[in-house]
């Protein structure tokens, strides 16, 4: 499997974000599973996708490459593993076009953290990206709060924020393969699904989405823009990764018909006119 390490680092963030489009469609599918339970299977799916590929991509050294990523690997895991909490929970609660605009916010998260972890400057480019932004995620969890999905669209703000730390983490140590941070994060969110289901029993056809989420959708992403990551600018990875952000809402509306309140496509469009701003600057010095 090593030939996914030779494929240029932008078109791994694209396959990402299109495999990572698919998760609210899917978990839309569960007929009974509980969100615990559908975290549970889901995780265990992902786990064993994610060993095989480290074995078939370092064979015997498959267990020294997850001791190397040592403490740095484990952080990682324990901040990506509540995005996936954060993700079930959602998707569960409010639209997936909320959910995936509110995503697509990590851009921003990334040039602020990377401003204090990494000492990168916020041009005033940034800095006015950064405000839209966040007064799109506003104007969305406001009005959600008479819909009855403000705790979906907080949900839905795990998942940036703690994507946006898992990058920075990837950022810092270039010089480590950080796919056993995604291992580590499979185990955590595998033993909260474990501790909190009632049941782990669910329908053959429930199994068989769950095998869907965790290793198309979940292990294929993660592995992609994990790999992708290394080589891509921390504030370009989630330029690229807006497919997520395009084709998610087109499932929901057509398979599921949801068809959000135009005030989500308003903040919707303000956080992707965000990230374009930002985008544009990469090449730039910072200015401020």
């Amino acid at each position: 499997m090593q030939f996914v390490y030779k494929i240029p680092g932008y078109i791994l963030c694209l396959l990402a974000g299109f495999c990572l489009s698919f998760g609210g469609p899917i978990i839309r599918e569960f007929e009974g599973a509980s969100p615990w339970q559908i975290l549970f299977w889901r995780s265990l799916f992902f786990v064993l996708a994610i060993v095989i590929f480290l074995l078939l991509t370092y064979k015997k050294q498959a267990f020294n490459i997850i001791k190397k990523s040592g403490f740095a690997g484990i952080i990682g895991g324990v901040f990506l593993s509540t995005s996936f909490v954060g993700y079930i929970f959602s998707i569960t609660e409010t639209t997936i076009a909320n959910v995936v605009f509110i995503i697509s916010s990590q851009t921003l998260f990334l040039a602020i953290f990377g401003y204090f972890f990494l000492k990168e400057k916020i041009s005033l480019r940034s800095f006015l990206a950064i405000v839209l932004a966040v007064s799109g995620v506003i104007l969305m969890v406001g009005d959600s709060i008479s819909g009855g999905s403000l705790i979906g669209n907080l949900a839905a703000l795990l998942i940036p924020i703690n994507f946006s730390i898992l990058i920075i983490i990837i950022r810092k140590h270039p010089d480590l393969d950080m796919l056993p941070a995604i291992f580590y994060s499979g185990i955590f969110s595998f033993i909260y699904g474990f501790i909190l289901s009632e049941s782990l029993i669910i329908s053959q056809k429930d199994l068989g989405l769950s095998f869907l989420l965790g290793v198309p959708q979940l292990a294929f992403g993660f592995i992609f823009v994990t790999i992708g990551s290394r080589t891509t600018p921390a504030a370009t990875v989630g330029l690229l990764m807006l497919t997520e952000s395009i084709f998610g809402p087109i499932w929901g509306w057509l398979f599921f018909n949801e068809i959000p309140p135009k005030s989500v496509f308003i903040a919707g469009a303000m956080i992707i006119a965000a990230v374009i701003i930002r985008s544009l600057e990469k090449n730039k010095p910072a200015t401020a």
